[in-house]
């Protein structure tokens, strides 16, 4: 298999933009990013998906607008990005798209997951196979559908005599958890930066929490916190996945009001914001640490909240035994994780490797995900 090009777009949960990056990778098992661009998402748009994804009422006219709207963003985003290299279309194997999922629902009697962005528009703009849809054939065989990028995660890092975890931390944190000798296991911890964004942009207006600067005005209030760590979610066992459709920021209010009722006492916004830092922190190092195996295990952060030093610190401060590290370290650029990963993904499915992994997601076999879509 010779060397090939990829790009691979992901547009998360955080909603913050499009992350596209040019990959080469070859039969070696070489993955060398060679190209990448954050493109913005308009904020109209991102309103629109955010009154979706937390289950405001919606019809089918809206769906399909904003479907092809976000064809049209990727697109948009793509060609800025070959424009920005000089690397023709043609130049390009194919185009991985995870799309932007707007619900994900793994469980249940009718389990279905939706991810927009109309593949068609992509593949017509650009002149490049397009390949998406990745989520509904591991669902169709018993998984969740998510997540995928253990997968990548495993092929991209070595085995070591010690656990590596790999954490992402998106709107929603995952891990890949790679042991000594065993299967790569991955999930959905809990929540990312979704709840801290969705409140620092409601009482100061900015999209995320900088530096973690109003979180370190704060102070963790412990009951809140304690009563945000008896979400039902997190006791549960993995497989299991989540979203915005939880974790959002009605759900933060009723736990709020919730907490207020109880203890007849108003909360300082910076103080929520602490607790809620803490709350994403806690969450995941409850998680890391029952991995822990080898006399040097690390955890590896990439995703947004790896550039928040405030929730750095705290990891670290919960894992002490842990090395804990920015996977740039290990020379892998952490803000174009994801997008990469789906490159990955188009590439396995264009030459019809499997790209699931069952410990991971919960389903039956092995598949080959995603759909092609010719240029």
């Amino acid at each position: 298999m010779a060397r090939e090009l990829y790009i691979g777009v992901m547009s998360g949960t955080s909603l913050d933009g499009v992350d596209v990056a040019l990959v080469a990778m070859d039969q070696a098992q070489k993955v060398e990013l060679l190209a990448s661009v954050d493109f913005p998402m308009p904020d109209p748009l991102k309103a629109a998906l955010l009154d979706v994804c937390i289950g405001q009422p919606t019809t089918l006219k809206q769906i399909g607008e904003l479907d092809h709207q976000l064809g049209q963003l990727f697109a948009d985003a793509i060609l800025y990005l070959l424009e920005k290299t000089d690397v023709a279309a043609d130049q390009i194997t194919a185009i991985g798209n995870h799309g932007q999922t707007v619900f994900h629902q793994p469980d249940g009697q009718w389990p279905f997951t939706t991810q927009l962005g109309d593949a068609n528009i992509i593949a017509a703009r650009t002149g490049i196979t397009t390949v998406a849809d990745f989520r509904r054939k591991d669902m169709a065989l018993g998984g969740q559908g998510a997540p995928l990028v253990p997968a990548f995660h495993r092929y991209l890092f070595e085995q070591r005599d010690s656990t590596t975890v790999i954490l992402n931390i998106g709107g929603i944190a995952n891990i890949s958890v790679l042991r000594p000798d065993m299967p790569v296991l991955g999930y959905d911890t809990g929540p990312g930066n979704m709840l801290m964004d969705a409140w620092v942009y409601q009482h100061l207006g900015q999209k995320y929490d900088q530096g973690g600067v109003f979180a370190a005005s704060g102070h963790v209030q412990e009951t809140l916190l304690a009563q945000l760590m008896a979400d039902p979610y997190l006791a549960r066992t993995y497989p299991k996945s989540t979203g915005r459709e939880h974790y959002n920021l009605p759900w933060l209010e009723s736990q709020i009001v919730q907490y207020q009722s109880a203890v007849d006492e108003t909360l300082a916004a910076e103080d929520v914001q602490a607790t809620l830092l803490a709350f994403t922190a806690a969450t995941i190092a409850e998680q890391v640490q029952l991995f822990d195996e080898g006399p040097q295990p690390q955890l590896l952060v990439c995703g947004g909240g790896g550039n928040n030093p405030q929730l750095m610190a705290r990891l670290a401060a919960l894992l002490p035994d842990w090395s804990v590290a920015n996977t740039r370290d290990a020379g892998v650029d952490p803000d174009y994780m994801e997008a990469m990963a789906f490159a990955w993904l188009a590439r396995q499915r264009m030459h019809g490797l499997p790209s699931n992994v069952p410990e991971v997601t919960g389903a039956s076999r092995l598949a080959s995900l995603g759909v092609i879509y010719p240029a």
